[in-house]
């Protein structure tokens, strides 16, 4: 159970203007990122009925953008596959995006292997000069486990959906993922660069007993000390913009919160 994934950028992103989107102040509109993290399929978005995103690979992340609140139906369907022909392969109804917050929304396993659109407020709060933050995410058809920084487990335990949010020196670091508890290695080390007042967010996805266990990394920018330096969406940047994309359930003081999805289609490739 190993592999490491560049995340890469082939996804053909369509730009829609969904009526009805309420008019917020400036400065309201919340960043929004979206990962395909369930393995083995491709899938187009929709929302509200519109398609948003073509030929979304797994292990492919859009480009962050400004989503304004609101409330949208969110579904995938198999590549090709409308609302008029099919049932969405994932889909979450009458999710709420709140305002002024950075967002990953996420297509992923369940810890039983089930699809599910999850939900992650991204930390953004102030990381003092020469610090980093790293952001730990179990997203995995996959058992406990414990996350190793250079050799050293800095997060025990971490079962699907947890999070683990701490602050390290900046600099590069070796991460890799051990069951819990001992020293078997479920996913090999990836070397990863703690940007100075920046928020990197190592997310291990896949499912273990198909021997498809990754981990993504991602970046984002957060209010840094004057001395920091704060980084873009780095190495796991996909290329293109999307308009309007998928949702974030509302509890604005939970750091995540799954979105009401369904599995409806049992053979996925």
């Amino acid at each position: 159970m190993q592999g490491t994934c560049a995340i890469g950028a082939a996804a053909a992103l369509a730009l829609v203007a969904l009526g009805g989107a309420p008019a917020v102040a400036a400065g309201q509109d919340s960043t929004v990122s979206v990962m395909h993290m369930i393995p083995g399929i491709t899938v187009d978005a929709y929302i509200d009925g519109e398609e948003v995103v073509t030929d979304f690979e797994h292990g492919e992340l859009t480009d962050p953008i400004q989503l304004a609140p609101g409330v949208y139906d969110i579904q995938f369907f198999y590549d090709g596959e409308t609302p008029g022909t099919a049932q969405p392969a994932v889909e979450a109804l009458g999710v709420e995006v709140p305002a002024a917050k950075d967002l990953t929304i996420t297509g992923n396993l369940t810890a039983d292997d089930q699809p599910i659109l999850s939900v992650f407020v991204n930390s953004t709060e102030p990381v003092e000069a020469g610090q980093a933050r790293l952001t730990l995410r179990h997203l995995a058809a996959a058992p406990p486990v414990d996350v190793r920084a250079d050799g050293v487990v800095i997060a025990q335990g971490l079962t699907n959906a947890d999070e683990a949010v701490l602050e390290l020196p900046a600099g590069a670091v070796s991460v890799d993922v051990v069951l819990a508890g001992t020293h078997d290695v479920a996913i090999d080390p990836v070397d990863v660069e703690l940007g100075e007042g920046a928020n990197t967010i190592v997310t291990a996805w896949g499912n273990a007993r198909q021997e498809s266990l990754q981990l993504a990394v991602q970046v984002i920018d957060v209010h840094s000390a004057p001395s920091g330096v704060p980084s873009g969406l780095g190495g796991a940047a996909a290329q293109g913009a999307l308009g309007a994309l998928l949702a974030v359930a509302g509890a604005l003081g939970v750091s995540v919160v799954t979105a009401r999805a369904a599995r409806v289609r049992g053979d996925r490739a």
